[in-house]
């Protein structure tokens, strides 16, 4: 995977290169012109052509290597004759070439190419030397000597930052594609987390609706069935309340097929509404304390247990009233299939830092280290989801209290 330089990267190059620029053509251009200025008119004239068109080449092809590959080569190409000229006319041209080493590493595309094209400057100011002093003599001038000597340090500086290059690049991708497959694992782990998290809630919304109107349609079946003899009245309410709870429990059943929010009871008989009818655009939602008020009425007239409530009319949010409802459902199954319970109290109450619901039966209680069913783990998770909590206190023979504490933001 091809390295992309990061803005702070090219910023960075950038401003190099404009300074590297700024250095070449000050002390490249300009020291070639001041070396002549004493010599002869053809010498002068020929310096000021050969820095004329190195200048212009420089200005067209050579200031980035944004520039097109034929630009840069081009001048490239104008910078080794002029290093080859400007040696002849001067006598030596090895400092020119040692400023100009570096646009053939930035320029050249490649450290094979900056290898060759800078070896063919470094030949060219030595034969621009060696013509004008002769093969012999030429060879044994300082010139010579810093001209080879510059050529082989650019070539081992070149090759050395280069590698440099190359090994952060490859740092910079393994460190990307690490990230990446980071990236993906944890993508794949929050849409395994979301799908538990689903089932969960569809198990939750299972049993705290569909599970206990099933656990009550075979309770009042089998008394309605024991009774249908002795007790005809009673048992045609029972199969009357068997039919109320098989409806609920289709409409249950469609809202969680829809993936909706859970309908609440709203209608005068305390069956649900149909999945996806809310209040008619204007109508107060319906009230928490009317719908716990009718789900105590059914509990009682099923089972026959004592019901005391003190339900005053406390606003709060659908999510709340849904969480109070299937607190007192669940609370409600379990005093029906455990508890033997006489009687059975709730309290609704406005508390100053939310609203709370306590739940008191009289029946065999249980163990507080005793295992605790789904139900109980279903209703502390719902209630932590709106950051309230669930306190149960039981002890054998002394009855059980639920308290559910759901805090609100709504003001009395």
């Amino acid at each position: 995977m091809k390295r992309r330089p990061r803005p702070d990267d090219r910023y960075q190059a950038r401003n190099l290169r404009a300074w590297y620029g700024a250095v070449w053509t000050v002390f490249g251009l300009c020291p070639p012109m001041i070396a002549v200025h004493d010599r002869s008119d053809a010498t002068l004239y020929r310096m000021a052509a050969l820095t004329a068109v190195l200048a212009l080449a420089y200005a067209v092809g050579g200031r980035s290597p944004a520039a097109s590959p034929p630009r840069r080569y081009a001048f490239l190409a104008v910078l080794v004759l002029a290093l080859g000229g400007s040696s002849l006319l001067l006598n030596g041209g090895a400092a020119m070439l040692v400023l100009s080493l570096p646009h053939f590493w930035l320029l050249a595309g490649g450290p094979r190419r900056a290898i060759a094209l800078s070896g063919a400057a470094a030949a060219a100011t030595l034969t621009g030397g060696l013509v004008r002093e002769g093969w012999a003599a030429g060879l044994l001038t300082g010139n010579a000597a810093f001209t080879l000597i510059g050529y082989a340090a650019s070539v081992l500086l070149g090759l050395g930052a280069h590698r440099l290059i190359a090994q952060r690049d490859e740092r910079e991708r393994r460190l990307s594609a690490e990230l990446e497959t980071a990236q993906r694992r944890l993508a794949e782990a929050h849409r395994r987390q979301g799908a538990a998290d689903e089932r969960d809630r569809i198990a939750r919304e299972i049993h705290d609706t569909l599970a206990q109107g099933f656990a009550s349609i075979v309770v009042l079946a089998e008394a309605a069935r024991s009774g249908i003899a002795a007790d005809p009245d009673r048992s045609a309410r029972q199969l009357l309340s068997i039919e109320r709870t098989a409806r609920e429990n289709l409409t249950e059943a469609r809202a969680l097929i829809a993936s909706g929010p859970p309908p609440v009871p709203s209608s005068a008989n305390g069956s649900p509404p149909h999945p996806g009818s809310g209040p008619p655009d204007g109508a107060a939602p319906a009230s928490v304390a009317r719908t716990l008020r009718r789900t105590l009425d059914r509990f009682a007239e099923d089972t026959g247990i004592a019901v005391s409530a003190d339900l005053p009319d406390v606003e709060c949010d659908q999510p709340t009233r849904i969480a109070l409802l299937r607190c007192t459902q669940e609370s409600l199954a379990n005093v029906r299939k455990h508890a033997a319970a006489a009687t059975v109290g709730v309290v609704l109450a406005r508390a100053p830092h939310g609203v709370e619901l306590e739940i008191t039966d009289d029946g065999r209680g249980f163990a507080a280290g005793a295992p605790r069913g789904f139900g109980l783990d279903g209703m502390r998770r719902r209630l932590s989801e709106l950051g309230g909590e669930l306190t149960v206190t039981s002890a054998p023979g002394e009855g059980t209290r639920v308290l559910a504490v759901i805090p609100t933001n709504e003001q009395e």
